[in-house]
């Protein structure tokens, strides 16, 4: 059985707009983009500048999360594609996926509106720091393998699936906790602690992390609390978080790009050596009992508590997978179904030789789904429901 599960800390209103190739390419070529300017770090203080982005991870197969100068460029673009209102943030996509399995949790937030008011389902409730209303949309850019968009002076093929996440959310650059988190805490049998990569400000920062802390000693003993990473805006934040945290966190998770930030260089997924290696150097700066890696090919725990997680991994992966062929559709009997799916061989490979490489790690490789469109909207947030649950 489930106990409670709080799931935490900021909720965002997004804005997925439907991948259009020949949108992007117009918009492109309107703004004179040519391929040596494709950058995934400059600034992003105009439309322009957000398109030559878009265009920069794609060439790469990569995704991330980017700040922009104003919440008006990203509904300028949303405007230009097929646009859905959802909920996002990776406790209220985790929280989503549980619903659908039947499963309640209660979600901390730091903002709120109507959107939030009629898309969050029964079995998530809320505690909610804001004071008012306020909408600062979250664009999210999924593109698929192959995508082709023509420049002025050459293509650029997307090698992968990914997504992008582009936002100036100020509530969620402020993360103000709600008076009631600390009551929600005292009897909870997991904690989700995300969303901080969003905050620029240092001192800020630092008082957020005194409250949480402060609201985390009313935690039973023996509650999990699980602290899902996330690309920050500014890095050596990361640094202060995980400094200040460390020594309350039970499982530390990320994906493959978070990843490869950590460790400073590109990561092979397919080269078990390198994963090893990788996770070696990972787990030189993150010293939380495990330490799970989550990759389109596979899922890996390491650490002194790894092996008391297989099963969350296994349930974790199936979940994601389950979102990635059926969208928000996903049901606990759909979920049943993936579990007839074949493993990816890359994945099995790896996880049977990192094994062998790296004492008491665990991994569960990821299920080969092929359909016509993927969703790769949520899959990390997804992964973080399905092993709370």
């Amino acid at each position: 059985m489930v106990g409670k599960l709080v799931l935490g800390l900021g909720g965002t209103v997004d804005y997925e707009v439907r991948w259009d190739a020949a949108v992007l390419e117009q918009l492109a070529r309107a703004y004179g983009v040519r391929r040596g300017e494709l950058t995934t770090a400059a600034p992003i203080d105009d439309e322009r500048a957000l398109v030559v982005t878009v265009l920069g991870f794609l060439a790469g197969g990569g995704g991330g999360e980017r700040f922009v100068a104003a919440s008006d460029i990203v509904t300028r673009f949303a405007e230009r594609f097929e646009t859905r209102v959802t909920l996002g943030g990776t406790g209220v996509r985790a929280g989503l996926a549980l619903a659908r399995l039947g499963i309640p949790s209660v979600q901390h937030l730091v903002s709120i509106d109507d959107n939030v008011r009629r898309l969050l389902p029964p079995e998530l409730a809320y505690i909610c720091s804001a004071t008012r209303d306020t909408l600062d949309p979250h664009l999210i850019v999924q593109y698929p393998a192959g995508a082709r968009i023509a420049l002025l002076d050459g293509e650029v093929i997307a090698p992968a699936p990914n997504r992008i996440i582009f936002a100036n959310d100020a509530p969620n650059r402020e993360m103000a906790l709600a008076p009631e988190l600390a009551d929600a805490l005292a009897d909870a049998d997991a904690f989700l602690v995300s969303g901080f990569n969003t905050m620029q400000d240092e001192a800020l920062l630092s008082s957020r992390l005194d409250d949480l802390r402060a609201a985390m000693t009313r935690l039973p003993a023996d509650a999990l609390v699980y602290y899902e990473d996330a690309g920050f805006y500014r890095r050596e934040f990361s640094d202060i978080v995980r400094a200040r945290l460390g020594d309350v966190i039970d499982v530390h998770g990320m994906n493959e790009d978070e990843l490869q930030e950590y460790v400073g260089r590109p990561v092979s997924l397919t080269d078990a050596a390198d994963v090893a290696a990788a996770l070696a150097a990972a787990r030189g700066l993150i010293g939380a009992p495990a330490l799970v890696v989550h990759t389109r090919y596979w899922a890996i725990a390491t650490g002194p508590e790894a092996g008391r997680h297989r099963g969350a991994l296994e349930n974790a992966v199936r979940l994601a997978a389950t979102r990635y062929r059926l969208g928000d559709a996903a049901t606990a009997e759909d979920m049943a179904a993936t579990a007839g799916f074949g493993r990816h061989p890359d994945g099995e490979r790896v996880v049977a030789e990192v094994q062998r490489l790296v004492p008491g790690a665990v991994g569960v490789a990821a299920y080969r789904v092929d359909v016509a469109h993927p969703t790769t909207i949520g899959l990390g947030d997804t992964f973080v429901g399905g092993f709370l649950a």
